[in-house]
């Protein structure tokens, strides 16, 4: 409570004054820091005139450096996060990790801990945050069916923050690298539990702040939309670009009325319906939707509608809720603050005004191609390339685990009958489309370890079909069940007692068998939608099913019978990415995105960023990293929209979009991806 009341007071004080916490310098080379003693575990360091010097060896887990507070802590309950700027002195990629610490720290409890991932030579900010949000609660609330959210009292005690630890996490082999500068910043808001709610306003934004850009009157919108018109007849599209966006002033290759992927000049590419070269510049969920739960909050909201408004229209209905608080409640029921605002700014025929707009932008931003998710009667205007998406359910396999939900038995009949009926429900909405790049199949499969759905299949019910032909595979192959016990160290009776088990065998001792059925498992599974895709649409791309967790054994695999292999890659570059093996085969990127919470949203998605400046800079960096290399043909950005202020049905409110939820664009974001996308095709043809 004490410690509690003292982040309150300096909060109170600032708000009350109007002031913002300026940036304090912790430590930086020639000055007189703030740091009492430097104290190494398992590495050397010293003092030198460009900042700390250290090199850690690999003896202990995690070789480092603690750096003590000037007489004995720091008071930084003013500020939100703590920089450290490091660089890089090895030969090799390093991930540097900073701790900050409050009294009796052990790695988990009392400590906040952030990392950054920097290439050899390099430069790269540690960012930790103290605070989910910018804003705190005086009192704890309960909020419900959001992943961020304001709260009473983040996980560190800002006002007695003893020092710092410095490490590398498990290294195999000695490290070298640089402290520069250490700095804090942002600034806290103190906001009244008792006068909290709403926090919602009408436009669905939250009401206890203000940025940029904010709707505060309905004629806001009409505002934004004159201002859009403006800059987008200033930026029609790049000249360049021909009706697909490809390039037209590029190389003419064979053209077959489909896209395809050719290898050219040592990098792979897309190759449009015109034969010109094509790189995928895209955005994913183009589309109007966006509903937010307001069932057990509807405290929570300034405005919902009556029913008798033109806005009742916008209630729906949801039972999604994989995670969070509606996993457990639902059905709940909805409402969509970003239609309403459509409705509001475009008026009775909003969805023609919208579909046409998002076209428009999206040529404008320097944009090709409409992602994953996206909504059928924009993206069949043929106005943008786009992907399809083929999602269809099976058994699963009962002994599988995973994020969204368990893995499917691909040895089960309704695995191949699933795949041929979800195809011929594409007919309509992308197949034998040449504006259709090509298909995904599933997304972010619970792949495993490379040994996974093999235990997996071990650990099902006797009935299970994956199971059966995991075992005849074994029968085959000992011929006795004596000589499988002698090689895996197991004690089955029979091979009957075998399949009645639901036992995990020794992996180690069994690995290669283990490894040999996950790999069956794998291609089947790439195999069977290949088959099925191929009978139905054979001059169309298939794209993978969108890895976020993966082995190479299953990378392999989908080299196998993918035409390209996606992967979600939320990280901050992507010039490392690359098939097992150094498999020569093109890549796309299904999914990226970076978020920052200075525009009233709660949470940062996946790869959090300072601010907008900083978001858009990120954008950059990581679009221009996939145009570096050779194996990447396109990157798409998930998603369109911000989600809504209060969650969708998982409780992901994330600040992602390049949209807001007035539909009104990030401009920041825009001016980055105009200048990497205007300028893609020369820049991706004369990189080394």
């Amino acid at each position: 409570m004490k410690k509690s009341m003292q982040l309150m007071s300096v909060l109170l004080v600032l708000a009350a004054t109007g002031m913002t916490a300026d940036n304090r310098v912790l430590y930086e080379p020639g000055s007189v820091d703030a740091l009492e003693s430097i104290v190494p575990s398992d590495a050397q360091c010293r003092r030198t005139g460009e900042g700390i010097t250290v090199q850690t060896g690999h003896e202990k887990p995690w070789p480092g450096v603690t750096i003590k507070a000037e007489r004995g802590k720091w008071d930084l309950s003013p500020f939100n996060y703590l920089q450290m700027q490091v660089k890089n002195t090895c030969e090799r990629r390093a991930v540097i990790h900073c701790r900050v610490d409050n009294p009796g720290a052990n790695g988990v409890d009392h400590c906040l801990t952030d990392q950054a991932t920097i290439e050899p030579g390099q430069m790269g900010i540690i960012t930790v945050r103290f605070h989910s949000t910018p804003w705190v609660l005086s009192e704890p609330l309960e909020l419900i069916g959001m992943r961020g959210y304001p709260q009473h009292q983040g996980k560190l005690d800002t006002g007695n923050v003893i020092g710092l630890v410095v490490f590398v996490n498990r290294p195999n082999e000695d490290y070298s690298f640089q402290i520069q500068k250490i700095t804090t910043g942002g600034s806290v808001r103190i906001l009244d539990s008792k006068t909290f709610y709403p926090f919602i306003d009408e436009y669905g934004q939250f009401i206890h702040a203000d940025w940029p850009g904010k709707v505060k009157r309905s004629g806001d919108l009409q505002l934004h939309l004159k201002q859009e018109q403006k800059d987008l007849a200033e930026h029609p599209e790049p000249e360049e670009w021909n009706q697909y966006g490809g390039w037209a002033k590029g190389p003419k290759l064979k053209a077959t009325g489909f896209f395809r992927v050719e290898k050219v000049q040592g990098k792979w590419w897309l190759v449009d319906p015109e034969g010109r070269l094509f790189w995928s510049h895209g955005i994913d969920c183009v589309g109007e939707s966006n509903e937010t739960p307001i069932s057990d909050r509807e405290h929570y909201f300034q405005w919902l509608p009556e029913e008798n408004s033109p806005f009742a229209s916008f209630y729906s209905r949801g039972s999604w809720a994989p995670h969070g608080y509606y996993q457990t409640h639902s059905p709940y029921r909805t409402f969509d603050f970003s239609r309403a605002n459509f409705l509001r700014k475009y008026g009775k025929n909003w969805q023609g005004k919208f579909s046409v707009i998002t076209h428009r932008r999206l040529r404008s931003w320097g944009m090709n191609t409409i992602g994953n998710w996206s909504q059928a009667n924009i993206y069949l205007m043929q106005k943008t390339p786009y992907v399809g998406t083929i999602h269809f359910t099976a058994r699963v396999l009962e002994g599988s685990t995973g994020y969204w939900g368990k893995f499917y038995d691909v040895f089960d009949p309704s695995f191949r009958e699933g795949m041929q009926k979800a195809v011929q429900s594409q007919i309509e909405r992308g197949i034998a489309d040449p504006w259709c790049i090509g298909f995904f199949v599933h997304n972010e499969l619970a792949w495993g370890d490379d040994t996974s759905l093999a235990i997996a299949a071990l650990k099902s019910p006797a009935d299970q079909p994956a199971k059966k032909v995991f075992i005849q595979d074994l029968k085959s192959k000992y011929g006795t069940i004596g000589k499988l016990n002698q090689v895996w160290d197991s004690s089955y009776s029979s091979w009957e007692r075998m399949i009645d088990s639901t036992d995990e065998p020794d992996k180690m001792k069994a690995a290669e068998d283990l490894g040999a059925f996950y790999t069956k498992t794998a291609e089947t599974y790439f195999a069977t939608i290949r088959e099925e895709f191929k009978k139905v649409s054979p001059k169309q791309l298939y794209l993978g099913c969108r890895f976020a967790w993966v082995n190479n054994r299953a990378a392999q695999a989908a080299a196998k019978y993918c035409d390209v292999v996606g992967y979600n890659r939320y990280a901050y570059t992507c010039a490392d990415l690359k098939l097992p093996e150094d498999i020569d085969m093109p890549i796309i990127i299904g999914e990226f995105h970076f978020g920052a919470l200075d525009r009233g949203m709660f949470h940062t998605g996946l790869k959090p960023t300072l601010d907008q400046e900083d978001r858009a800079q990120k954008y950059k960096d990581y679009v221009r990293s996939a145009l570096g290399n050779p194996y990447i043909i396109g990157t798409h950005w998930f998603q369109y929209k911000d989600q809504e202020t209060t969650g969708r049905g998982d409780g992901e409110n994330y600040q992602i979009g390049f949209i807001d939820i007035c539909d009104t664009p990030y401009r920041e974001t825009i001016n980055a991806c105009r200048e990497v996308g205007y300028t893609m095709y020369r820049n991706r043809l004369e990189m080394q």
